[in-house]
C-alpha cells in the first residue's frame, strides 16, 4: 500500500512539472505573428491591451491605452505611426504583452505632431502596480495636463514636466481619497520638439533649428538612447536598493527593508504616481533630462522593468541594431520577444522611437 501511495505521488508530481513546463512554453511563444495584438491597424486609435467586448458585461482587468496621430496622410496611420513630412522625422513602434501575469497593468501613450505642431512628439510608458487604474488614467490623461502646462507656463521644459508629474500625482491622490482606487504606477515620458538657438519651439521646420529630446521618469521605468551604437541612459531607477533613495526615505521617517519601502511586499520602487497611502515616502518627483540630438542618435527605447529585468541598456541597444535597424515597430517587437523568451516575470511594454535622418521620408 505504501508503494502504491509513493507511485501515485510520483505521477502527480510529474504531471505538475509537465504542466508548468507547457505553461512556460506557451508564454514564451505568445509573441508570434498570429497574435492579433501585433497585427497592423489602419485606424489611428490603437489598443494597448485586450479591448473590452461589447458583449462582455464586466470591465476588463487589463489596462487600456491609446496611440493618437494628429497629422494627415497615410504616413501617420498603421503600426508604424511614422511622421516623415518634416525635415526632422521619426517613427514609433510599440509592443506589449501580459507575460506571466494574469492581467495587464501597463499602459502606453504616444501622440504624433503633439499639440498640432509638425515634428513634435509625446511618448510615455506607465507601469502599474496594485491594479491597472493609475496606469490607465495616466495613459489617458497625462498628455492633456502636460499640454495644458506647456500653454500656460513660460518655463523650461524640464520644469514643466516636473510640474505635470506633481499635478498628475495630486489627481491620483484625489481619486484615491474618493475611494475609487489606491493603485500606483511608475512612469517614463519623452517629449521631442524642434527648437531655435534660444530654446524656443519652431513651428516651421524649414529654417535653422535643432531637435531636442526631453525625458522624465519616476520609478524604474527607463529610457535609453542609442548614440553611435552606445547606450546612454536618460533616466534614473528610483528603487529601494539605491542608497540615495533609501536615505531620503529614512530622513522622511520611513525605512527600507529587503529593498522595499517600509517593508511592504508590493513596493520596491521609491517614486511613483499614485500610491497615496505611501505618499509620505513614495513621492512623484521625476528625474528629468534634456538632450540635443545629433546625427549619431539613432533611436530611444522607453520600457517598463519587464524588459530591463532581463536586458541591460547596452544589450537592448545591440538587439535593436542587429535585428531591426530600420523599423521602429520591428525593434519594439524584437525587444518584447527577447523579454518573453528570457522568461521575464512581469508585464512587458516597449516603445521605440527611431529618428529619421534630416530630410528623409523614412
Amino acid at each position: 500500500m505504501v508503494g502504491a501511495d509513493v507511485h501515485t505521488v510520483a505521477i502527480a508530481l510529474l504531471v505538475t512539472v509537465m504542466f508548468a513546463a507547457l505553461e512556460r512554453l506557451w508564454h514564451r511563444h505568445r509573441f508570434r505573428a498570429d497574435n492579433p495584438k501585433y497585427q497592423s491597424k489602419s485606424h489611428p486609435i490603437l489598443a494597448a491591451a485586450d479591448m473590452l467586448s461589447s458583449r462582455d458585461p464586466v470591465e476588463s482587468p487589463d489596462a487600456k491605452s491609446q496611440a493618437v496621430t494628429t497629422a494627415a496622410g497615410p504616413s501617420t496611420n498603421g503600426a508604424l505611426n511614422q511622421h516623415s513630412a518634416a525635415p526632422y522625422g521619426y517613427e514609433v513602434g510599440v509592443a506589449h504583452d501580459r507575460g506571466q501575469r494574469r492581467t495587464m497593468e501597463d499602459a502606453y501613450s504616444f501622440i504624433v505632431d503633439f499639440g498640432n505642431v509638425r515634428g513634435q512628439g509625446y511618448f510615455a510608458i506607465f507601469d502599474g502596480h496594485a491594479g491597472k487604474h493609475a496606469a490607465e488614467w495616466c495613459g489617458q490623461n497625462f498628455h492633456k495636463l502636460f499640454l495644458g502646462n506647456l500653454a500656460e507656463h513660460n518655463e523650461p521644459i524640464p520644469d514643466i514636466l516636473n510640474r505635470t508629474f506633481h499635478a498628475v500625482d495630486k489627481e491620483l491622490s484625489d481619486i484615491a481619497a474618493q475611494g475609487a482606487t489606491h493603485s500606483g504606477c511608475t512612469a517614463v515620458t519623452a517629449f521631442l520638439r524642434l527648437e531655435d538657438a534660444e530654446g524656443k519651439p519652431v513651428k516651421d521646420p524649414h529654417g535653422p533649428c535643432r531637435r531636442v529630446l526631453y525625458t522624465a521618469n519616476a520609478g524604474d521605468a527607463r529610457g535609453v538612447l542609442c548614440r553611435g551604437g552606445k547606450a546612454v541612459r536618460l533616466t534614473y531607477d528610483h528603487k529601494g536598493s539605491d542608497k540615495q533613495e533609501a536615505k531620503r526615505i529614512v530622513d522622511a521617517g520611513g525605512f527600507v527593508l529587503n529593498n522595499r519601502v517600509n517593508g511592504k511586499r508590493v513596493l520596491a520602487v521609491t517614486r511613483s504616481l499614485g500610491d497615496s497611502a505611501m505618499k509620505e515616502f513614495v513621492v512623484g518627483s521625476p528625474y528629468t533630462t534634456e538632450t540635443e540630438l545629433s546625427e549619431d542618435d539613432e533611436f530611444v527605447i522607453l520600457a517598463c522593468d519587464g524588459l530591463w529585468d532581463v536586458a541591460d541598456d547596452q544589450a537592448a541597444v545591440d538587439i535593436v541594431r542587429k535585428a531591426a535597424p530600420n523599423s521602429a515597430q520591428d525593434a519594439a517587437k524584437t525587444l518584447l520577444e527577447h523579454a518573453l523568451s528570457s522568461f521575464s516575470m512581469d508585464n512587458v511594454s516597449v516603445l521605440v522611437v527611431r529618428f529619421l535622418p534630416v530630410g528623409a521620408s523614412k
